[in-house]
């Protein structure tokens, strides 16, 4: 009898399993921000793994790829994936402006129009209202609008 129920046991979590692993991964990629003045990226899920890389960036932008119980593996402008402790995350979103270039925070939601702001490479600021190329750019209370090919986190 107990040789009976075992199989079913077997069919029925083999069947469970990679459907509950799918559904971990809903929702992903997505866009999150380092919410801590000092983060750590892991090589692995585990805080008993060695450390790859140390962030005292608060805000810095991340893409989320994966998910572990209490953990997100990401990737950094930089294109480095690693691990990272969720509580370590927010989802405020952010950008980095990209390029070798200074580039300008306009007035609209155009070239043409007035630029109020030009941001180095490398400055952070939050990001919201995206649409159609463009993004409103806050960097501490400075607002104007950048095109998204300017700035990795969109």
């Amino acid at each position: 009898m107990t040789s009976r129920k075992l199989p079913s046991l077997l069919l029925c979590l083999a069947v469970v399993g990679p459907a509950a692993a799918q559904q971990d991964d809903v929702g992903l990629p997505y866009w999150a921000s380092i919410s801590v003045d000092e983060a750590r990226m892991r090589k692995g899920p585990s805080p008993d793994v060695p450390v790859i890389w140390e962030y005292r960036r608060k805000d810095l932008p991340v893409k989320v790829v994966a998910r572990h119980e209490t953990w997100r593996k990401i990737e950094d402008p930089d294109g480095t994936r690693g691990w990272m402790a969720a509580r370590l995350l927010s989802r405020t979103r952010t950008a980095i402006v990209t390029g070798s270039d200074v580039r300008p925070l306009y007035e609209a939601a155009s070239t043409s129009s007035t630029v109020l702001y030009r941001a180095e490479p490398g400055v952070v600021g939050k990001i919201s209202d995206c649409a159609g190329g463009w993004c409103q750019f806050d960097v501490t209370g400075r607002r104007g609008w950048i095109e998204t090919d300017h700035i990795w986190g969109d």
